[in-house]
């Protein structure tokens, strides 16, 4: 979510990256997650980035929308509403600061898909918040259609493959830690949803199609030169070291919203030394 150094919304520049996107051949948007800071959006505001994304894309490429809210009650709300805005499908988070234990979760979550007639992508992160959707988790709510696929950011690529094992292709993975996209590829993630890729979509969407084809050496390669960048996206302030990159590659701004800020002193060079040697070394693409 593109922001002005006031941190209202600037549309104008989301509409601009997004086209950027698409040229360079994603092949959908995930609106309103994490590096969206959902959570600091007023749910007026997370309607109008819906609405801006479904505008820009115009069909070309389908529109999910995160879902990140406190209570079983506001989700429901939010998921209607994005439904109202163009929306094509739900990225489904698990309701956000309580710890739910597994009845709780799952209670959660079939509550929700009851709400909407949606496709809908599980986001698993326990390193973020506080509910894990192990193997087993996700086959007690294989009985619900909406739920079609996992974003799976455990951390742990190793899930890939037990998923695969007890449920077979029931879901469609999704590789969701930008620097073990290469290993969970390898694993069977059909997809990617991807953060620093935001910055390099080029060479993020070529990546993809290496992986995809199985070209695995030209795969590791690039992987290579883009894992140092792909560590942004990992940490407690992945939000603002990726909106730097974007900044610092001229597609976007590092403005965040309060309590968030945006980098300084030490970790602030840090991060752009690294973002200047990925600049230095950036391949050309065939």
């Amino acid at each position: 979510t593109q922001f002005h150094a006031d941190e209202s919304l600037n549309l104008p520049a989301l509409r601009d990256h997004l086209d950027r996107l698409i040229q360079a051949g994603v092949q959908g948007f995930v609106m309103l997650g994490s590096l969206g800071e959902n959570n600091a959006l007023e749910p007026e505001e997370k309607a109008d980035v819906v609405r801006c994304a479904v505008e820009l894309s115009a069909g070309r490429v389908p529109v999910v929308a995160g879902v990140s809210e406190l209570s079983t009650a506001k989700a429901v709300r939010h998921v209607q509403a994005m439904r109202d805005a163009g929306a094509t499908g739900l990225m489904l988070m698990p309701a956000m600061v309580y710890p739910a234990d597994r009845r709780e979760a799952h209670a959660y979550f079939r509550a929700v898909a009851a709400a909407t007639d949606l496709p809908i992508i599980l986001y698993n992160n326990p390193l973020a918040y506080p509910v894990d959707l192990k193997p087993h988790d996700l086959a007690e709510l294989a009985d619900e259609p909406k739920f079609v696929a996992v974003k799976e950011s455990s951390g742990d690529p190793r899930r890939f493959t037990d998923i695969a094992n007890l449920l077979g292709d029931r879901y469609t993975l999704m590789a969701g830690v930008d620097d073990l996209a290469l290993e969970c590829g390898i694993l069977g993630a059909q997809g990617w949803i991807a953060g620093v890729g935001l910055a390099f979509p080029e060479e993020n969407q070529h990546l993809w199609n290496l992986m995809q084809a199985g070209r695995w050496d030209e795969a590791r390669a690039l992987y290579r030169w883009m894992t140092p960048a792909l560590h942004l996206d990992v940490g407690p302030k992945f939000v603002q070291c990726i909106k730097l990159l974007l900044q610092e590659v001229g597609i976007g701004a590092e403005w965040v919203r309060a309590p968030r800020l945006p980098l300084a002193g030490e970790e602030r060079e840090r991060v752009l030394a690294v973002i200047a040697e990925s600049l230095r070394t950036r391949p050309s693409l065939p």
